[in-house]
């Protein structure tokens, strides 16, 4: 049986674990990159890889690498199946229903 919680949404960037930088954090990397710092050294700060920062900072090289993507036969090859992508999923669940349980987002029906 489902949780009910899973087609809730978590507005939130912070109880997301898919983001991987926050939108201050966003802001932060043009103001140093614009003082001066490298990327690698702004990788290094935010703990993320170097493209993640480019992408950030040019997204003109985003949409080209999307586009470059899309001709190769998009994102499939990285789908993960079977036993898997079950267990992420049921680890998704159980993080989303923590925190809706936690916050005052969910509200019981």
């Amino acid at each position: 049986m489902p949780f009910k919680t899973e087609k809730a949404k978590l507005d939130s960037p912070f109880f997301d674990r898919r983001v991987k930088l926050l939108p201050c954090m966003r802001e932060m990397i043009h103001v140093l990159y614009e003082e001066g710092r490298s990327i690698n050294s702004l990788a290094k700060q935010f703990n993320v890889n170097k493209r993640l920062i480019q992408f950030e900072l040019f997204p003109e090289r985003k949409e080209k690498n999307y586009d470059n993507r899309i001709k190769r036969g998009g994102s499939m090859i990285y789908y993960k199946g079977g036993e898997e992508w079950a267990e992420t999923m049921r680890n998704h669940r159980r993080h989303k229903y923590e925190v809706l349980t936690q916050t005052t987002q969910f509200k019981k029906q």
